[in-house]
């Protein structure tokens, strides 16, 4: 058990790297691979940059809080869905990451406190059992949901590769909440869920301009 953890650990370290350094590769092709680019004015172009950079932060956060769940995770089965929701959403990162650069941006870079911060707290709520992990990963994944829809409504109208990237984004999390509550995830009461909501929101606000 002690050399099972100790290579999860080892593991993880090399995914946190390579998360922060942004060298994940894609394994499926960026959504707007196929879409004609479109000129945007420079208040569009900052500010699908700022939403992009908050996309690109969220996607770090939900690698580091599936690799705390992970680690400390009981039933293997529970163990391998989350990483395997975390390979695929590795996708995520480097379209974000691919698009910011388009857009003649760059990632948060409050980036390494948010991937800590959200280690942690998966590591948390793993301890408390593989049951209220799963939940968690639906909790989280119905507030990005919720996110994602406001991004794909504030985008500006022509910015037609941010927004296909968003949009499938949003299919992906949408699944992978799913997915959490039928394999036996606890539903959150909506107090949780609000308070998920605050936390979500300074996030959202620092990591658009930061």
């Amino acid at each position: 058990m002690a050399e099972s953890l100790l290579d999860l650990a080892v593991i993880a370290a090399d995914r946190v790297l390579k998360t922060l350094a942004g060298r994940h590769a894609a394994e499926r092709a960026s959504p707007a691979q196929d879409i004609a680019p479109s000129p945007l004015d420079d208040a569009g172009r900052a500010h699908a940059a700022g939403l992009m950079r908050v996309n690109h932060a969220g996607e770090v956060c939900a690698q580091a809080l599936y690799e705390g769940q992970a680690l400390v995770a009981r039933d293997a089965n529970v163990r391998d869905a989350l990483l395997a929701a975390a390979r695929e959403e590795e996708d995520h990162l480097a379209w974000c990451n691919e698009r910011l650069q388009e857009l003649d941006s760059r990632p948060s870079m409050l980036n390494p406190l948010w991937y800590g911060v959200s280690f942690a707290l998966g590591a948390a709520t793993g301890l408390l059992g593989d049951k209220i992990s799963l939940g968690f990963v639906a909790a989280t994944e119905d507030q990005v949901c919720k996110h994602l829809d406001r991004h794909l409504h504030d985008l500006p109208a022509d910015d037609s590769r941010s927004r296909a990237i968003v949009a499938q984004m949003r299919d992906d999390e949408a699944r992978h909440g799913t997915a959490a509550l039928d394999a036996g995830g606890a539903e959150f009461p909506q107090p949780v869920k609000d308070a998920m909501t605050l936390v979500s929101t300074l996030m959202t606000a620092t990591s658009y301009r930061v």
